[in-house]
């Protein structure tokens, strides 16, 4: 008798312990598959976008449908360009569009308009960090122009290096702050 509800006993644990596993294997695959094809996770490296990111933060970055804009934060990636390690940036402009920065100010145009960037750190150090393209700039269809919220700490499309970045190399759209959770909310 007692033999027969220890085996009771064990078919119990052994079918509750293999439920367990398939749940935990189920959440597993579901996690694989958004962070895969939805949804990626990446850290910021430096300054460049401070005070809007602060460095070692991690986002949640999405490319599901996406199509750039104007002052969107997005993770980007471009052959030869910071080791190839994904870099985030402020889309300033986009494909058509005309970029100035003014050589007295360091304020920034587009077509005309000088941009309201209540975002940034500070304006650009104009002696120091204007880059080495010539201004006024249009940005090629299918490209879109990029800057740091930290200017006079960001190496963006002012630098030829960089340049104007085709769309192609974007990796998506910074959704929200993850980490740390003081930080936690959607990035504007």
């Amino acid at each position: 008798m007692q033999q027969t509800e220890n085996k009771k006993s064990e078919g119990r644990f052994s079918s509750e312990l293999f439920g367990w596993g398939e749940s935990l294997m189920a959440v597993l695959v579901f996690f694989v598959v958004v962070f895969t094809f939805f949804v990626r996770l990446i850290g910021v490296d430096g300054m460049s976008m401070y005070p809007t990111l602060e460095d070692h933060s991690i986002m949640l970055v999405s490319n599901l449908n996406y199509t750039p804009e104007r002052g969107d934060v997005v993770v980007l990636r471009k052959e030869g360009f910071y080791n190839n390690q994904p870099i985030v940036k402020r889309i300033i402009a986009t494909g058509g569009d005309t970029v100035d920065i003014d050589p007295v100010t360091g304020d920034v145009s587009v077509n005309g308009e000088v941009l309201d960037e209540p975002y940034i750190n500070e304006t650009i150090n104009v002696l120091e960090h204007m880059g080495d393209l010539t201004y006024p700039q249009t940005v090629p269809e299918g490209c879109v122009f990029v800057m740091g919220d930290n200017r006079n700490a960001s190496t963006d499309s002012r630098d030829s290096r960089l340049g104007m970045v085709d769309e192609r190399y974007i990796l998506g759209h910074v959704q929200s702050v993850v980490f740390p959770i003081s930080d936690f909310g959607t990035v504007k």
